[in-house]
Formats: structure tokens, sequence, C-alpha cells
């Protein structure tokens, strides 16, 4: 089934379970808001939903037709109190590792990076931007989500982190790729080794956060930098560009860094994958917390239609 939307538009969109989506058509934003179950990480139907968005948004961007209702900027933010993601789905991981299914944690990767290189490509259209607002923990597959971006947006209070090391993994999805272009080599690999968290103020000092909002007002600064961008849009999206020609992210680079996470991935301990499992289980636990918190959390997306002009 598909939803079309209007506005004198030729998106159409699917009927998603794990995403929430809204277009502001003030602003020719497309927002996705990730609502994954059972808990906040980037399941395999999430992980195809995002993909999906992709697909018909290009076909969209691709068809010509009116320029007024043109989709300009794609956002992804979370509908989960306090978490962004906590990253890929680590009870698949334990389950395929133990099963030793290489062609399985290789599919369910190859999903991952289908979504980073949409994402910094932004699907390969010079008019579209994509913005990632993180509210909250973007924990591994998260940050990489985040960092995925053409612009990175985050709240006082967010934080950021790889994880993956305590689990004597590392984050393989585009993270050492992305960092490494926004930082350089040795800082990305100290983050990718440290397993710590960093605050949004400390990524913000260091250039890897773009814009840093005050607590609770992520969606306001999202809209003022789509406003601000108005005019100067042309340079703007010019230095996008040259940023891509300087430093290109290609399909078959993140690729290469995927068959690596894979061969390491079945390498680790029956000890790492129980660490996996408690982490696994702590997940369970937060989203428990959640679920009890879980009409307010749809009130938290309803509530920022009207900050977006939807009337």
């Amino acid at each position: 089934m598909t939803q079309t939307i209007t506005e004198g538009s030729s998106l159409s969109l699917g009927i998603y379970t794990q995403l929430i989506t809204h277009i502001d058509w003030e602003r020719h934003a497309l927002w996705h808001y990730l609502n994954a179950k059972p808990r906040p990480t980037f399941t395999q139907t999430l992980l195809g939903e995002i993909k999906d968005i992709h697909e018909r948004l290009k076909a969209h961007l691709g068809s010509g037709g009116h320029a007024g209702s043109a989709i300009r900027y794609l956002v992804l933010a979370s509908s989960t109190p306090s978490v962004f993601s906590l990253g890929g789905d680590l009870e698949l991981f334990a389950r395929l590792i133990r099963a030793r299914d290489h062609a399985g944690l290789t599919a369910y990767g190859r999903l991952c990076i289908d979504c980073v290189y949409r994402n910094a490509v932004n699907d390969g259209n010079r008019d579209l931007t994509t913005i990632a607002l993180v509210q909250g923990s973007a924990l591994g597959g998260g940050f990489e989500a985040a960092l995925s971006t053409n612009v990175l947006i985050a709240e006082k209070g967010a934080t950021f982190g790889f994880p993956e090391i305590l689990f004597n993994l590392f984050a393989g999805m585009g993270a050492y790729n992305l960092l490494a272009r926004r930082l350089d080599m040795a800082r990305a690999e100290r983050m990718l080794r440290s397993g710590r968290q960093y605050s949004a103020k400390e990524l913000y000092e260091m250039g890897v956060v773009d814009v840093l909002a005050e607590a609770g007002e992520g969606v306001q600064a999202v809209n003022e930098y789509i406003r601000k961008r108005r005019r100067t849009q042309n340079g703007m999206r010019a230095i996008q560009r040259v940023r891509q020609r300087l430093f290109p992210l290609s399909y078959g680079e993140l690729e290469d860094v995927l068959a690596i996470w894979v061969d390491a991935a079945m390498c680790v301990t029956d000890r790492d994958l129980r660490t996996m499992e408690r982490l696994v289980a702590a997940q369970h636990a937060l989203a428990r917390r959640n679920d009890d918190v879980d009409s307010d959390r749809q009130a938290r997306v309803a509530n920022v239609m009207p900050m977006m002009g939807v009337r």
C-alpha cells in the first residue's frame, strides 16, 4: 500500500510500521522519525523502510513536475524518548554469529550501507540536503546514521558513541569512513577505540556536529537552519558539492569496510557474544520503560507539526 502526498506533487510514500513520516510543504522538508520495534535499533524492517523512502524520494526528484512542490530537505529524527538510535540489531548479530551465517551478516550490513550511502550523497540530487536531528543517545549505527547526513543538528544533552569495542568489534557500516572526513584518521580511530560517549557540545567544538541546539529546541533549530539557508542556498549547495568532490564517498569503499567487519564478527568469542546479549537485555529494559510512555512519544511527534507550519 502507498499513501499519496498531494500539494501538486508526484511523491507517494509507503505505509510504514517502524517509521513515522511527515512532509512540511512550507519548508519543502520530508521528515522521517525512527520508530523501531521491539527496541530502538536498526531492525531489518526499519532499514527496508528507510531505503524505500529514499527510492521514492529519488523517483520524485527525478520526475520533474512543479518546482514549488519538490522536496529539498530529508530530515532524519526519532520518536523515541531520549534515544535517537541505539544502533545495530545486536540480537540479530549474536544469532547470526552463533549460526556462522556469514551471508546473513553481510546482507544486513549491506542494508545499512545502502542507507548510509544514500544519505551521504543526497540520493545523487544536487538540490537535496539530508539532515539529522539528534535528541538523546545516538550509539553505534545510530551515530553512523547521523554522521551520514549532509548536516548534523544535535540538542545539548544528546550523547554519541561507538560502544562496539566493548564486545570486541568496531562500527563497520561507515563510522570510520565518515568520521575521517569530518575529522581525521587519528581522531576517528581514537573515537572508535575508546568506546566512550561524547556530548553534543564536545562534538560541536570538534566540528562533527554542525548545529548545536538548546535542549528541547531541535525542531526549531532545523526550521531555522532551513530558513537561513534560503538566502544562501545557491552558495551552500555549491559548497556541499565541493565537499563531495574533494572527499568523495564510494559505495565500494563502504562494501570493503563491511567485509572487514563481517570477518571480524566471525572471530568474536563466546564471552564477547555474552556481552552483546547483556546489552540487548538492557535495550529491552529501556524499550519497556519507553512503552509505558508510548502515548507521550506519539504526542511528541504530533506536537512538532504546528512548529513545521502544518495547517
